[in-house]
């Protein structure tokens, strides 16, 4: 039997909680290097072409010759990131989402609710595809690569993810504007 004193404490902190977790998520606060900014830039790329150096945890927007936008980014874990060329072929506001067969098999603690059914969690929020995604393409196949917001800001700067490029949202939002489908992207 549930005492008063466990049963009041349980639901003042059930009733706190919801009050804590914006306060906990603006907490975050993006190491400066990893904002948006213009940067000199290897001038053999394109204008137009996005080029992503993971070791760096940069996205750089070529914009003119030897010129870039620069994007702090989050990257795929040893052994699960996305190398070479591919191609912008669809992109989305507000994605929905499910992860691949080898994101459940690996991981079926956090996935299992996607586990031999055909769910796909909405656009939204709590979604981890964040508010954009761009969608990679190789040879006019789905490479199943991404990149998107994040629900999880703090991974900017690190390797994290199970292959995706991660951004900010309101990051992934200005790059969204910025490049049209059809846009090359290769991963070094």
């Amino acid at each position: 039997m549930i005492q008063r004193r466990k049963f009041l404490a349980t639901g003042l902190a059930a009733v706190a909680l919801p009050a804590l977790v914006p306060a906990i998520a603006s907490a975050f606060e993006l190491d400066p290097r990893y904002a948006p900014q213009e940067v000199d830039f290897d001038p053999k790329y394109e204008p137009g072409q996005l080029i992503i150096l993971p070791r760096a945890h940069f996205l750089y927007f070529v914009t003119a010759p030897g010129k870039a936008r620069r994007y702090g980014v989050g990257v795929g874990k040893a052994g699960l990131e996305f190398t070479g060329t591919a191609t912008i072929a669809v992109k989305k506001k507000w994605p929905t989402w499910r992860p691949t067969n080898e994101m459940i098999e690996r991981d079926p603690g956090a996935y299992g609710k996607f586990k031999d059914n055909d769910y796909v969690q909405p656009g939204g929020k709590g979604n981890p595809l964040g508010s954009r995604a761009l969608y990679l393409f190789q040879n006019g196949r789905d490479t199943y690569y991404r990149i998107h917001g994040t629900t999880q800001p703090s991974s900017i700067g690190r390797s994290v993810s199970s292959g995706c490029i991660r951004m900010i949202n309101e990051h992934v939002q200005d790059l969204y504007e910025r490049v049209p489908t059809g846009t090359v992207v290769t991963v070094l």
